[in-house]
C-alpha cells in the first residue's frame, strides 16, 4: 500500500519537470514551495544524493504557507544525484598539486645524499656548506612562501582554475630548470620556481576542491588531498630509491615531477571554472549577473554530469547566490585583508593559524626533508639503505593518514589532535634521547621517527588544513586560507633552512629537545582554544563557536 501511494505520488509530480530557474519571477514564493515538494518527492524516491536531511519528508505538513525564499537555506528532504565519476576528476587533478609538494618532500631527503656525494653527484661542486644545503633543501619552501603571497591579490581575480593550471606550468619549467642545472644558482634557481608552484597550488587545491564537491562528502575530499600530499612523499621516497645508486641521480629524481605536472595542467585544462567563483564574482559586481549565473549553471552541471535543464543544479545554484549575497550585504564588494583580524574572523585565526603554524615548528619539515640523514647518523650508513627506510616511512606515513580520513568525523578533531600530538612529544624526546643515550639502539631512531610520523599524520597532517577550511567564517574564508598557507609556508622555510645550522650548533640531542618543548606547548595549545567541530555546519561553527 505504501509502495503504491508513493507510486501515485511520483505521478503527479512528474510534470512539474520545467527547470526552476525559468519559473516567471513574479512566483518565486511559488517556485520554492514547488521545489520543496519535489524535492521530498525525489528523497522518497531515491533515497541517495548530493544532499540529504533528517527532517519530515511529508508535503503536505508545511506549516508556512507562504515561505520567504531567503530563509529556505535548505529545502527539506532535498536529494540531489551525482555520479561518482563525475566527481573523481574535479578531485584528482587539483590533488596533484598537493602530491607534487609531496613529492618534493621525498625527493629532497635523498636528493640531498647523492648532490653531497662525491662519486654520485656526477657534478665538481658537490661540497656544500651546511647554510648552501639549507638553501638547496629549503629553496622550494621560500618559492612556496613568494607563491603564497602572488596567489592572495590575483586568486579571487583569475579564479580557482587558471590558479591551478599557472601552478602546473611552475611545476613543470621548476622541475625542467633543477633536473638539467648545470651549477648551484641555477639548482637554487629551479627550486625556487617550482617552490612558487606550489604555494600557488596549496592555496587553489583546496578551494576549487571545497567549492566543486557535493556537500556530503566535501570533508572527506579536503581531508583525502593530505592522503595525496603523503602518496606524492611516499613516491619521492620510492624514486630516490631507485635513482640512490645512479650517477647524476638527483637529477632524475627532481625530474620525475615534470611529467606530473604536464598530467595536472591537461587535466585543469578540461575542467570547469568553479561555479561558486563565478557567482562569487557576480555578487562581487565584478561580472554580468545573469552571464555568470548561466556559466555557473553549466559549470555545475558538468561537474555533477547532470544533464540540461535539471531542477537540482539550478536550486543549488539559487541557494550558493542566496548565502554570497548575505554575506555581501551592506558591506563593500571585496573587504581589506585586516578583517581577518577582527570579531569572529580573529578567533578563527588564532584557531587555525595556531594549527598550522605548530604543524612546523614542531619540527615536521625537518624530519621529513632530513629523514635519509637521520637514518644514517642512526646506522644505516649506506645512503641506499637509508633511502629504502625512508620508503617504509612513507608507506606508514600513508596508512596512517588513510586511517585519520576514515576517523574524522567518528572520533571528532579533538581527540585525534590531543592523541596525535602527546605522540608527537614523546616522539621527539625519545629521538633526543638516543642521540644522547641510546645510541647504540638505532632501531630506537627508526621506531622514534615511525612514532612521530604515525602521531603527527592522524593530527597535525590532515586535521589542521580541514580545521582551517571550516572555522573561518563565509566572508573572509578566502583571505583567512590565503594567510594561513602563508604562516604555514613561511614557518616551515624557516625550520627547515635553520635545521641544518642549528644541527651543528648544537647537536641533534638538543635540537630534537627543543623541538620536543615546542610540541609540548602546541599541546596545551590544542587543550585550551581548539573547540570540536565534528557534525556542525559551517554556519553553525560561526554561530556557536565563533560568535560565542
Amino acid at each position: 500500500m505504501e509502495k503504491k501511494e508513493l507510486h501515485l505520488q511520483q505521478l503527479k509530480l512528474s510534470n512539474l519537470s520545467a527547470p526552476l530557474l525559468h519559473v516567471p519571477s513574479t512566483s518565486t514564493q511559488s517556485r520554492y514551495r514547488l521545489l520543496r515538494v519535489r524535492a521530498r518527492a525525489q528523497g522518497q524516491g531515491q533515497g541517495q544524493g548530493d544532499y540529504s536531511s533528517s527532517s519530515d519528508n511529508d508535503p503536505d505538513s508545511d506549516p508556512d504557507p507562504d515561505p520567504d525564499p531567503d530563509a529556505e537555506a535548505q529545502p527539506q528532504g532535498q536529494s540531489f544525484s551525482f555520479s561518482s565519476s563525475s566527481i573523481l576528476l574535479p578531485f584528482f587533478f587539483p590533488a596533484l598539486g598537493g602530491l607534487l609538494f609531496g613529492y618534493d618532500i621525498g625527493a629532497t631527503s635523498a636528493a640531498t645524499l647523492s648532490i653531497l656525494s662525491p662519486d654520485l653527484s656526477g657534478t665538481s661542486w658537490f661540497t656544500l656548506s651546511s647554510l648552501q644545503l639549507g638553501l638547496v633543501v629549503s629553496g622550494s619552501l621560500y618559492g612556496a612562501l613568494a607563491g603564497s603571497l602572488l596567489a592572495y591579490p590575483i586568486a579571487d581575480i583569475i579564479g580557482r582554475r587558471v590558479e591551478l593550471i599557472t601552478a602546473a606550468l611552475l611545476y613543470f619549467s621548476g622541475g625542467l630548470v633543477t633536473g638539467y642545472a648545470p651549477d648551484l644558482l641555477i639548482l637554487i634557481i629551479g627550486r625556487l620556481i617550482y617552490g612558487i608552484g606550489i604555494g600557488v597550488a596549496m592555496h587553489g587545491a583546496p578551494l576549487y576542491i571545497a567549492e566543486t564537491s557535493p556537500s556530503q562528502i566535501r570533508g572527506t575530499l579536503i581531508s583525502l588531498k593530505e592522503l595525496f600530499i603523503v602518496l606524492g612523499i611516499l613516491l619521492g621516497y620510492l624514486v630516490g630509491s631507485l635513482q640512490i645508486n645512479a650517477v647524476g641521480g638527483w637529477r632524475y629524481m627532481y625530474g620525475m615531477s615534470v611529467p606530473m605536472a604536464a598530467i595536472m595542467a591537461i587535466g585543469m585544462l578540461f575542467l570547469p571554472c568553479s561555479p561558486r567563483w563565478l557567482l562569487l564574482r557576480a555578487v562581487q559586481g565584478k561580472a554580468p549577473m545573469e552571464e555568470y549565473k548561466q556559466m555557473a549553471l553549466d559549470a555545475l552541471r558538468k561537474l555533477r554530469g547532470r544533464p540540461a535543464g535539471d531542477w537540482a543544479s539550478e536550486k543549488e545554484v539559487e541557494d550558493t547566490l542566496v548565502s554570497l549575497k548575505a554575506a555581501y550585504s551592506d558591506q563593500e564588494p571585496e573587504g581589506s585583508i585586516w578583517e581577518v583580524f577582527e570579531g569572529p574572523s580573529l578567533k578563527a585565526f588564532i584557531i587555525g593559524g595556531g594549527l598550522v603554524l605548530f604543524q612546523q615548528i614542531t619540527g615536521q619539515p625537518s624530519v621529513l626533508y632530513y629523514a635519509a640523514s637521520i637514518l644514517q647518523s642512526a646506522g644505516y650508513s649506506a645512503a641506499s639503505d637509508a633511502a629504502r627506510v625512508s620508503v617504509v616511512i612513507g608507506l606508514f606515513k600513508l596508512v596512517m593518514t588513510g586511517i585519520a580520513v576514515v576517523k574524522v568525523d567518528s572520533l571528532g578533531r579533538r581527540p585525534l589532535l590531543i592523541g596525535g600530538v602527546g605522540g608527537i612529544v614523546f616522539s621527539l624526546f625519545l629521538l633526543a634521547a638516543y642521540y644522547k643515550i641510546l645510541s647504540s639502539f638505532p632501531l630506537v631512531a627508526v621506531g622514534a621517527l615511525l612514532l612521530y610520523v604515525g602521531s603527527y599524520q592522524i593530527s597535525f597532517g590532515p586535521i589542521s588544513w580541514l580545521m582551517v577550511s571550516e572555522i573561518f567564517p563565509l566572508r573572509t574564508r578566502g583571505r583567512g586560507i590565503s594567510l594561513a598557507v602563508l604562516l604555514n609556508f613561511g614557518s616551515n622555510a624557516l625550520v627547515t633552512f635553520a635545521f641544518s645550522p642549528l644541527t651543528e650548533m648544537l647537536g641533534p640531542d638538543n635540537i630534537f629537545i627543543l623541538f620536543g618543548a615546542i610540541a609540548l606547548v602546541s599541546l596545551i595549545f590544542v587543550f585550551l582554544n581548539v573547540p570540536e567541530t565534528k557534525g556542525l555546519s559551517l554556519e553553525e561553527i560561526e554561530s556557536k563557536i565563533l560568535k560565542s
